[in-house]
């Protein structure tokens, strides 16, 4: 189960950032539900988590409604909330969604990014490197949330938010499952990084080729995975 700390930090986090409580508590959940603290296949207690979270029973079931919306919880009448599954057989299917939203957002952000967001993508892809040549997955987990943040905060398109934002929560689920078994955290992060360099050098062909290379390392992984857990 996340910490009080955590919690606290994260609370204090949002409020910086103007968030209401049902803002909060989604977060805040989503980011247990994706790192594994609610494992897949547990029953979350509306109770528990107002005693340990302190919010009130309508901002935590806004929170779970949305997170059912997303795919991540499932509400049964009579049975309460639970954590979703991983439904592995399903993952090829989201990535060829992801593949095209991904470049339309890489594309867009390449063309748009103004000189404040240049100089912060060439920061990211520095990070992103550093955290392959350190096999730092931290930083690497790190650097990524703040690089998806800001790819659709420059891409300006709300509707790409809404349609992105499900499918990183399930690839975030996924990678923490999988990836340090199958996965290769220097070519994922400096991919990362040819995104990041693209965008900042206004470069949208680019960028969008970049993002497609990256959705085949995905893709390579992804088959892997399956292959390994028997799904294919």
């Amino acid at each position: 189960m996340i910490t009080e700390e955590q919690i606290q930090a994260l609370q204090s986090e949002m409020e910086g950032n103007g968030e209401n409580q049902a803002q909060m508590a989604y977060r805040i959940l989503e980011e247990m539900i994706v790192t594994l603290k609610l494992p897949p296949g547990s029953k979350i207690s509306e109770k528990a988590l107002n005693r340990s979270l302190g919010f009130g029973r309508t901002p935590l079931r806004e929170a779970l409604q949305r997170l059912a919306i997303e795919g991540n919880v499932k509400i049964l009448p009579r049975s309460g909330v639970i954590v979703s599954e991983i439904d592995l057989s399903d993952q090829l299917n989201m990535i060829e969604v992801r593949r095209e939203l991904e470049k339309i957002i890489a594309g867009r952000a390449a063309r748009l990014a103004m000189e404040d967001q240049r100089r912060t993508f060439l920061r990211l892809a520095d990070d992103f490197d550093r955290a392959a040549q350190q096999d730092n997955g931290t930083l690497f987990i790190e650097t990524d949330r703040e690089f998806n943040g800001l790819c659709i905060d420059t891409a300006q398109n709300k509707y790409l938010a809404y349609a992105i934002g499900p499918i990183e929560a399930q690839t975030r689920r996924f990678w923490y499952l999988h990836f340090k078994r199958f996965g290769d955290l220097q070519r994922v992060s400096t991919l990362h990084a040819g995104i990041a360099r693209a965008i900042a050098a206004n470069d949208e062909p680019g960028a969008r080729d970049a993002a497609d290379k990256l959705i085949d390392y995905v893709e390579e992984y992804t088959r892997k995975t399956l292959h390994f857990m028997g799904g294919m």
